[in-house]
């Protein structure tokens, strides 16, 4: 997929991650739709890149079908926004476990469900959904990110063949702990001695790769979690109770504290 020149849809553009994609896909020479809820850091964003700003909530329905039907003529989309969506399962209401998934996995569906006729009706698109490495390494007191991160991952999986005739690419990016900016960043959390880290820089790179090399997965993170992503394939449940031994269980639940405002 040839980015210079396409028109790119990002969703989660106010966040970290998404400021760090923005400015790499400008660079890139794409011309970018950023959406976000929070207009007051969106707006400066999008002047500085000469983008297209557009406040939007996706927990709302109709935001999501504003966002599709105003903006049909992208060639890619890139589903960055999310909720944390931390915490032990007992502690959620119903009405917060709904809108978790309104947002980390509905609203990805729904919106690639109804941009995809127009690009394959101009055979070429690109679809990139960032994940996260909670996909493949589940953790204790993240079941519900983790749910819905991997319900993305086989989504795309299952996608990628079907929209591949059609000249159009899906690809899934599964991010680590990631330092300076982002979910993890923002709750101050200490990991344990020897687990790595990433910027967010990393994150955009991979997402330029994956657009522009058409690569079905890419994972942004020490060698020793994606090995652990291997592993856990091989034996689920294994790394989870190595994990709690190792201090994983007070990462888990100090992330969900700090991240409880946010559901």
């Amino acid at each position: 997929m040839q980015i210079r020149g396409s028109r790119v849809l990002l969703t989660g553009a106010t966040g970290g991650l998404g400021h760090a994609i923005a400015r790499s896909l400008a660079a890139e020479g794409a011309t970018l739709v950023l959406t976000g809820r929070r207009a007051e850091v969106l707006e400066p964003l999008a002047e500085e890149l000469g983008a297209v700003a557009v406040a939007a909530d996706l927990s709302r329905r109709e935001d999501v079908d504003r966002l599709a039907s105003d903006h049909a003529d992208v060639d890619v989309v890139v589903h960055n926004a999310a909720l944390p969506a931390s915490g032990p399962l007992e502690s959620y209401a119903v009405d917060e476990l709904d809108r978790a998934l309104e947002v980390d996995l509905r609203a990805p569906l729904v919106l690639t469900r109804l941009l995809v006729p127009a690009m394959r009706g101009r055979g070429r698109g690109h679809v990139v959904f960032i994940s996260s490495m909670s996909a493949k390494v589940p953790t204790a007191d993240a079941s519900l990110y983790a749910a819905a991160k991997a319900g993305l991952r086989g989504f795309a999986q299952g996608l990628r063949p079907e929209l591949a005739p059609h000249g159009i690419g899906v690809s899934v990016v599964f991010p680590g702990f990631i330092r300076d900016a982002g979910m993890f960043a923002d709750t101050g959390v200490t990991l344990p001695p020897g687990v790595g880290t990433n910027t967010p820089q990393e994150v955009a790179d991979a997402v330029v790769r994956v657009i522009a090399r058409d690569e079905g997965e890419r994972s942004v993170a020490p060698l020793g979690v994606r090995a652990g992503g291997l592993v856990n394939a091989i034996r689920p449940g294994l790394l989870g109770r190595l994990a709690a031994r190792l201090g994983g269980s007070r990462v888990g639940s100090e992330m969900a504290a700090a991240q409880r405002t946010k559901r």
